[in-house]
């Protein structure tokens, strides 16, 4: 009987594992896009590096994908036909877009090639993070669940956090700020040291889309977007519901509609297969349920312990040495290195407030909180709170920039004129990202505030 459930178990995470499904919610989402017939050269090297690493190679895919389908009409599993033709292009992560009309207007093929002007054209809004590949050019045919999708990405994103921290711990609440960031810096330590053990690789292009282009040079299992977009939004409702009064039903609705955006949103992207998102999804609840306990005691020992600087800093440096260990360098150490930065400086910065007494909590018996009423002053207030805060932290990360790289480079004995090309090198990008991140986030939480009382606008 154990065994019975545990092949039905594989054979379902094989069946979620497939590309033909993520090809096929983009195809009901809107999203069509047409291969090359000829591989070109990116596609030549990446299926020897496949092939090295023992996956089919690309085109071995793709022409598996057709094969279990009608090879004389080239219909494909979505039900698209297959163009004949189509324009060169990077076919092993992205799409061409093949159908213009001749005035430029964009718009999906119809069987004889039509152009449909209602659709429209677009291309991944960023380049691969690691090739620099723009993209190529792919079909919206539903642009509100373009946007929709795009901004549910953009939930999961550091960038994105790296702006909700701060403003939440400037104008809403401080002990909540940085017990998420807590939650973010170990959701992704565990999620990209996971992905770098399994070594899953993208999900296969054609028959999917890539609709975004960024991470997709990175390992895909399990999905790092699913995991932070779920573990904050539920890390947020469980440390605010009680300390702040609002019903339990909106609180949880907002988790949950935000996690499954986010989750929804990585497959409509084509940058995860169904399987990776839900394992992300369910990974992160479990990273949370050992967190949520454990946040009240590690906050107290960051802000009481004498010896907390230093195992702060000892800490989240170890971690990035093991996480940066496991397999050859990619960017995604550096988001990584980053949010263990982040980490460190806000750790930091909470000790310093504690000890100088600095930014102190609500007692107990002012629980729960509630929400002050909207006013124009009050809007004002939050809003010149956070531009003189992120002004802060732009002129923090510039200023350290100009610094670390070049004293990176002296010590590496690396030509220090090309940022970009310095900034490859591991020994470059993984010290710089630290020291760098760990100073925004020690401003973020200590200096900004201080500045804030300073001005009268704490």
């Amino acid at each position: 009987m154990a065994k019975y459930f545990l092949n039905t178990f594989v054979r379902l995470c094989n069946y979620l594992q497939e590309p033909c499904h993520v090809a096929r919610f983009q195809n009901i989402c809107g999203i069509k896009g047409t291969f090359p017939d000829k591989p070109t050269k990116a596609d030549n090297q990446l299926s020897a590096s496949g092939a090295a690493k023992g996956y089919p190679s690309l085109r071995n895919r793709a022409e598996a994908w057709q094969s279990g389908e009608d090879a004389n009409s080239g219909r494909l599993g979505n039900g698209e036909s297959v163009p004949e033709t189509s324009a060169a292009g990077d076919f092993a992560s992205t799409q061409v877009n093949r159908v213009q009309s001749g005035d430029g207007s964009g718009g999906s093929a119809g069987p004889a090639g039509a152009v449909n002007s209602i659709n429209a054209r677009a291309k991944p809004l960023r380049r691969n993070s690691l090739t620099g590949d723009a993209g190529q050019e792919f079909i919206v045919q539903n642009k509100f669940l373009f946007y929709l999708f795009t901004f549910g990405t953009e939930l999961g994103n550091e960038m994105f956090f790296i702006v909700f921290f701060p403003f939440l711990f400037w104008n809403v609440d401080a002990l909540i700020s940085r017990r998420l960031i807590v939650v973010w810096a170990w959701n992704l330590f565990v999620g990209q040291s996971t992905k770098d053990v399994v070594r899953w690789s993208r999900p296969a292009s054609p028959p999917v889309v890539k609709v975004e282009v960024f991470y997709n040079s990175e390992y895909s299992m399990p999905s790092t977007h699913a995991m932070t977009g779920t573990a904050i939004p539920f890390c947020l409702f469980l440390l605010s519901y009680g300390r702040w009064q609002y019903p339990f039903v909106l609180g949880f609705s907002v988790a949950l509609c935000w996690s499954v955006l986010v989750c929804v949103s990585r497959v409509y992207m084509g940058m995860h297969s169904i399987l990776e998102v839900i394992t992300g999804f369910l990974y992160s609840l479990l990273v949370l349920a050992f967190f949520h306990h454990a946040l009240d005691k590690i906050d107290t020992f960051y802000m009481i312990n004498p010896y907390a600087p230093l195992v702060i800093v000892l800490s989240h440096v170890s971690l990035g040495l093991v996480a940066f260990s496991l397999d050859s360098w990619s960017t995604s150490r550096g988001d990584t290195a980053q949010a263990l930065g982040t980490g460190v400086g806000a750790a930091l910065a909470t000790h310093v407030n504690h000890q100088l007494g600095l930014l102190v909590d609500p007692p107990l018996s002012m629980l729960p909180l509630t929400l002050p009423l909207m006013s124009m002053t009050l809007v004002m207030h939050s809003l010149l709170r956070f531009l003189i805060g992120v002004a802060v932290l732009l002129i923090t990360r510039m200023v350290m920039k100009a610094i670390t790289i070049p004293f990176l480079c002296q010590v590496f004995g690396l030509p220090s004129s090309d940022v970009r090309q310095a900034r490859q090198h591991m020994k470059i990008e993984l010290p710089y990202r630290y020291i760098v991140y760990s100073v925004v986030g020690f401003n973020c939480v200590f200096l900004v505030p201080l500045l804030f009382s300073i001005l009268n606008l704490a």
